[in-house]
């Protein structure tokens, strides 16, 4: 201890601090260890101070810096999302143009239904026609054969006749006048024959012209229905299969429910009087079953949620997929409080309220076991119950439930298990 005072003595010799008054004089003692303790205390301050100054100086750099980077970011996703609005604008244009070749295509495909009907009427028509004129011509050759042996018994009945004439003198004048003629008739009669079945051979090729010409042009009907039964049939087949969807059991459950016949569609149906089938009616049967499968699809399509839940500008903010060592089971579309939502496929509304983390939500059941949930709703705009088509309006986006700012929850459902919504969104984006 004394040499600890000792060496604080060296290095804070005592002082002392007179105060004078005009009565009086104080002093105060200033001891080496109450230096220490004040030299110490301001040497700490100094410290705080150059060290706080420091982090203020840093702190500023930093949060310029932080600045600048959510500047950057907000340029960012401001490009994202122009490239994706501009992408969305293409989309629909693309949607609109393949629409509008799907009603043309589905206009020039009845209008050559109908040509072919009526070509296959005109040919088989035409085809009657020929037997009818082999008939006639069986029938002529006929006649003409048996005039050719009546002429032949009358030449030698005159031949007869002028012989027994010239021996007995019993023939007349009047018998031979009568053979005459019978004569002349009979060969105007097989010139008229002839020139007759000559007219119906004539007739018979220019009706198997006819008939060739129109066979190629229905192969060529056919040929150009089929390419447009293949260019239109195969994307919906990929469609529904990118979405996980056993298409031949698709179609069976909308054909259930569809199950009227006859109309346009209904397959041709001819007699074969024993023969075998003919291929024109066979590949028409075949182009009526690729028009009725579009047509199943069709209606399919508009059961299957294929189309965007939101329709105005928004930005994706998470994906399906894990989030926070969390299963997230849908996608979310972030946008204002207020911004419509869509249904995305005909259904009926089984819960429009509000349920726990969701918040307000809306459930859609669909056909094919499909279910459609929209969470964090602001308003619900529906019923249960109710029943919906696709694009009309269930509710608003907003904020509700377990949610750090006001965006869509949507979810899709296979049979109670869910499954990336963009898997349909895409689906229907690369088709309509």
């Amino acid at each position: 201890m004394a040499r600890l005072h000792a060496a604080l003595e060296k290095r804070f010799p005592e002082r002392r601090l007179f105060l004078r008054s005009d009565t009086e004089t104080r002093f105060i003692r200033l001891r080496s260890e109450m230096q220490l303790f004040v030299w110490t205390a301001g040497a700490m301050v100094l410290a705080w101070t150059i060290i706080a100054t420091a982090i203020v100086m840093m702190d500023s750099i930093g949060a310029g810096n932080f600045r600048d980077q959510a500047r950057r970011d907000q340029i960012e996703y401001e490009t994202r999302l122009q490239a994706l609005v501009t992408e969305r604008d293409r989309r629909a244009e693309e949607a609109a143009a393949a629409q509008a070749r799907f009603s043309s295509a589905l206009a020039q495909i009845s209008v050559m239904q109908t040509e072919l009907l009526n070509s296959e009427d005109r040919r088989r028509e035409l085809e009657t026609g020929i037997e009818v004129i082999q008939s006639t011509l069986r029938r002529t050759m006929n006649q003409r054969q048996d005039l050719s042996q009546r002429i032949t018994a009358l030449e030698a009945a005159v031949q007869n006749g002028t012989s027994v004439a010239g021996a007995t003198g019993s023939v007349s004048n009047e018998a031979l006048d009568l053979l005459a003629s019978a004569l002349a008739d009979t060969a105007a009669e097989r010139d008229q024959i002839e020139a007759d079945a000559q007219s119906a051979i004539d007739r018979a090729a220019e009706l198997e012209l006819d008939l060739r010409l129109m066979e190629e042009r229905n192969d060529e009907i056919f040929r150009q229905l089929e390419e447009a039964m293949m260019v239109s049939v195969e994307p919906l087949d990929n469609m529904f299969r990118a979405a996980g969807l056993n298409t031949d059991t698709l179609l069976d459950q909308v054909r259930r429910g569809y199950s009227g016949t006859g109309g346009p569609l209904t397959p041709l149906q001819f007699s074969t009087n024993g023969g075998e089938a003919d291929p024109d009616t066979a590949r028409a049967n075949e182009l009526l079953s690729s028009m009725d499968r579009i047509n199943l699809y069709r209606i399919a399509a508009e059961r299957a949620p294929f189309s965007m839940p939101v329709r105005d500008n928004f930005r994706f903010t998470s994906g399906y997929g894990m989030r926070w060592g969390r299963m997230h089971y849908g996608t979310d579309f972030a946008g204002p409080v207020g911004t419509p939502i869509y249904a995305t496929a005909d259904g009926v509304i089984t819960h429009a309220g509000w349920s726990s983390g969701y918040g307000r939500l809306v459930k859609i059941q669909h056909e094919f076991g499909i279910e459609t949930r929209y969470g964090h709703l602001n308003a619900i705009r529906v019923q249960e119950g109710q029943r919906v088509s696709r694009g009309d309006r269930i509710g608003d986006m907003g904020n509700s439930g377990r949610s750090t700012g006001p965006h869509l929850h949507y979810e899709v459902r296979v049979g109670g298990e869910a499954i990336n919504p963009m898997i349909y969104i895409r689906a229907g984006q690369d088709v309509f």
